[in-house]
């Protein structure tokens, strides 16, 4: 009888797809056979997340999880049965960064990982969380995150206050980057299929490259602000994390569209293009790929150690023989004026001290008190145990934008000035002066800085991973980068709506290479639970 049992359990497993690569259609397909329920799929990822959060490697990649979302998952299986399916992302698990909001009545805070807004009740889901549950999306829980998305001040990538700090799982204490650290390592090892960030500048394109995930950074205003907490109104936009671009594009799919909270999103072209059409393997064969490389691969500043550049000149030659002409270099005109825009803004300070304030203003409650940018910085003065743990006391940033003035002249010069730094002498400069479709860089240093100048977008995809024998560098008090079999990627740059054929060319390039296959996340940071763990429980 053993064996017999011991022989189903296995045939039953077949069946099954592995949680650590299962992708959004092979969960779909799944749930349509009835291998499995969507309840299972929560209660496995819950497993999952149990195992390797504050157990074990403790990644501290989720801050939250929700305590209705079986409830909801029970809901949609039952409207799965009854009536089919909404979409792709019908009862499947999502993570959401936790500057996202949702509705109190769920039971999640939506925080930045600060203890100033646990508690908070925002007035309404978010704009884009609003569009995954009408695709029938499960919301599994909130994603750790740098605090208040990296603009705090010197504090470590990864690390917040209610969440601690987030490291790499492909490394021990290994740098995730940020700020959307926890969904870029959440989605590295199965602890969701699907996982939204935001970026500013390089928060999904950064944390996508260090966990050998896919980040699209749309273009500001195909995805809706509405409900995130803010850094910068012309900057701040809402994409997938995903481990594969056919998930990514299914997600986007779904997320973008117009919405009347966000007057940035009523600038998109009306219709928003079926992004999973855009999954060709030869999507790159006769296009222009250019490489804009003073400033962003010859600067020794630029954050790309030389083992990165080694695999990026490879992948040069991966586009070559996927039939795109590369043109070497195609250099932006405005890359030495971008190369000194480090650090934080006129533009970006302004615009986080109206929008913080304008945010802790909209909710409805919050017992902390904290109403305003001034009471954020009086707060974590007063509750050094909670927001100042030694190695994490710095909140410069925050002091410098409660000093600013708000909307000034020279403001609005700055605006005007970095829009065309990173546009018409930037981007759209080098696509028509060398006939481009696209541009490619290594996802490291200044290669977000142009696109978040302008609201453009990046899709990054996994390039590579440091070699076992690469120096190990300190990059904060708990984390490491670079650090053996830490993993790198490369994006695809393009002007503002080119979502469509970013996705393309990284497609081609992701299909031809299989990079995130080759290379494992470090063994104690895998988790174990699989769905057939946990179909039949209780």
């Amino acid at each position: 009888m053993e064996g017999l049992e011991s022989e189903a359990t296995s045939a039953k497993s077949a069946q099954l797809p592995d949680l650590y690569e299962a992708s959004v259609t092979d969960l779909q397909k799944g749930l349509d056979a009835g291998h499995f329920t969507s309840v299972d799929l929560v209660k496995a990822y819950f497993a999952r997340i149990k195992e390797v959060n504050t157990s074990g490697p403790s990644l501290r990649a989720v801050i939250e999880l929700n305590s209705s979302a079986v409830e909801k998952a029970a809901t949609l299986d039952k409207e799965r049965k009854e009536t089919g399916r909404r979409s792709m992302l019908h009862g499947i698990p999502v993570l959401l960064k936790d500057n996202i909001a949702t509705i109190s009545s769920e039971g999640m805070n939506t925080t930045a990982g600060s203890h100033a807004l646990v508690g908070s009740v925002a007035p309404d889901d978010a704009g884009v969380v609003k569009r995954l549950r009408q695709a029938g999306a499960v919301i599994l829980g909130k994603a750790n995150m740098s605090e208040w998305s990296y603009y705090r001040g010197g504090c470590a990538s990864g690390w917040s206050g209610r969440g601690g700090q987030c490291t790499n799982a492909y490394y021990p204490g290994g740098d995730p980057c940020g700020s959307s650290s926890g969904s870029g390592v959440a989605a590295s090892i199965g602890l969701a299929t699907v996982t939204l960030g935001t970026e500013t500048n390089g928060s999904i394109t950064c944390p996508s490259s260090n966990s050998n995930v896919v980040g699209i950074k749309p273009t500001v205003g195909l995805t809706s602000r509405a409900g995130v907490i803010p850094i910068s109104i012309n900057q701040d936009t809402v994409g997938p994390m995903t481990r594969s671009v056919e998930d990514a594009a299914i997600t986007l799919s779904l997320m973008a569209g117009k919405d009347s909270n966000d007057s940035a999103t009523l600038t998109q072209p009306d219709i928003v293009p079926d992004f999973t059409k855009a999954l060709n393997k030869d999507a790159l064969r006769g296009k222009r790929i250019g490489v804009p490389r003073h400033s962003f691969l010859d600067d020794k500043e630029t954050g790309n150690d030389p083992s990165i550049n080694v695999v990026f000149e490879q992948a040069l030659q991966t586009l070559k023989d996927l039939g795109a002409t590369v043109v070497d270099p195609a250099d932006l005109p405005s890359a030495d004026e971008i190369g000194k825009t480090r650090g934080d803004s006129i533009v970006m300070n302004t615009d986080f001290k109206v929008g913080i304030n304008a945010y802790f203003q909209s909710l409805v409650e919050n017992p902390s008190g904290v109403r305003s940018l001034a009471d954020l910085i009086a707060f974590n003065d007063a509750h050094p145990d909670l927001e100042k743990p030694v190695g994490f006391e710095a909140q410069d940033i925050l002091i410098k934008c409660e000093a600013i003035e708000g909307h000034t002249e020279a403001y609005f010069k700055a605006l005007a000035l970095q829009k065309e730094k990173g546009g018409a002498r930037g981007i759209d400069a080098a696509l028509k002066e060398h006939n481009l479709d696209a541009l490619v860089l290594p996802a490291r240093g200044l290669t977000s800085t142009p696109p978040a100048l302008c609201g453009y977008p990046i899709v990054t995809v996994p390039l590579g991973f440091f070699p076992d024998d690469v120096t190990i560098k300190k990059e904060g008090p708990l984390t490491s980068y670079p650090a053996p079999g830490l993993p790198f990627g490369i994006s695809f740059l393009g002007t503002a709506w080119s979502e469509y054929d970013l996705i393309s060319f990284a497609y081609a390039y992701e299909q031809k290479t299989q990079t995130r296959l080759a290379r494992k996340a470090y063994d104690a940071a895998i988790p174990k639970t699989q769905l057939v763990d946990i179909i039949g429980k209780a």
